[in-house]
């Protein structure tokens, strides 16, 4: 009988330098010249979800996209809530469809807070209830030199987009939300280890993993588990239209790993997180840094 081959982690995707054009924002998948992987090839699911249903923001693409497809292949139904991504939004509905599970789009700006209560509440009129609540949803400006060049209409948008969407949305989900369910919001390694280049978005980030903290000793009590992944460098249009062409080349370089993480390293971590096996697991940060630490 033949042993199962390894394969050395830094050597699995693509390392930079990244032939990749900067975007504006919002960052879209289907106009990046390296693409981003979700999984589409490699997940396969193990009935880990199967017929709950699941309401994920920033769908669209990236890490959100990876998550939706890892999601139905699992068994879960997906609402695809995004900004104005159409064509990448179509593209997570149809791979979500093909895995045999029903889906819907929703395009809101989560800056407004009537919009997010719609988003919940379309969720619900499509499928009944919301099982998992993943606030993966971000804003993030282009890189600065200096802090102080940070305006205040920005600052702001990051704000609503990346922290008071969150509390919306679970204030507005958690009536919809049974004993077992999960709510997994996205934070960041700049939690930790903040850029003062993209330091609004530093600041969001830590403040989901507090809100995260608090918001999982309250919501225990109605059997329903919070908590945070901290990702590291990924590979996603966030990516594209943040950075210039230089930084964008040599994205994940400094990374232990040499290289970014691709968004389908990223999805089992939600799938475990949103899964009766981590029954246990609540107010935790769930890092996939590559070995940078968090704190």
């Amino acid at each position: 009988m033949t042993a199962a081959r390894t394969r050395d982690p830094k050597e699995k995707h693509d390392k930079p330098p990244f032939d990749q054009k900067e975007q504006s924002p919002p960052g879209h998948q289907e106009g990046m010249q390296t693409k981003p992987d979700f999984g589409e090839t490699s997940y396969r699911g193990h009935g880990r979800l199967k017929d709950r249903v699941a309401l994920i923001t920033g769908a669209d693409s990236g890490i959100g996209r990876a998550v939706a497809l890892a999601f139905a292949r699992e068994g879960a139904d997906v609402a695809i809530a995004y900004l104005n991504e159409h064509e990448d939004a179509k593209e997570t509905k149809r791979v979500v469809e093909e895995a045999g599970r029903k889906a819907i789009l929703i395009a809101a700006d989560l800056a407004s807070a009537p919009e997010c209560a719609r988003v919940v509440d379309e969720t619900v009129r499509a499928f009944g209830r919301i099982d998992i609540l993943v606030n993966n949803a971000a804003f993030q400006g282009k890189s600065v030199e200096s802090f102080m060049e940070l305006e205040d209409e920005r600052i702001e948008r990051t704000f609503r987009v990346n922290i008071l969407a969150m509390f919306r949305l679970v204030q507005k989900a958690v009536p919809h939300m049974k004993p077992g369910s999960s709510i997994i919001n996205t934070s960041s390694i700049q939690s930790y280890q903040p850029s003062s280049s993209i330091l609004d978005y530093a600041t969001t980030k830590g403040a989901i993993v507090t809100f995260t903290k608090g918001l999982a000793e309250e919501v225990i009590e109605k059997g329903i588990r919070a908590n945070t992944v901290a990702p590291g460098p990924v590979w996603t249009p966030l990516i594209a239209q943040s950075f210039d062409e230089e930084k964008i080349k040599s994205f994940g370089k400094n990374s232990p790993m040499k290289r970014p993480a691709q968004p389908a390293e990223l999805a089992p971590a939600y799938v475990f997180l949103a899964s009766d096996e981590a029954s246990y697991v609540n107010g935790e940060v769930l890092g996939v840094t590559g070995v940078k630490p968090l704190g």
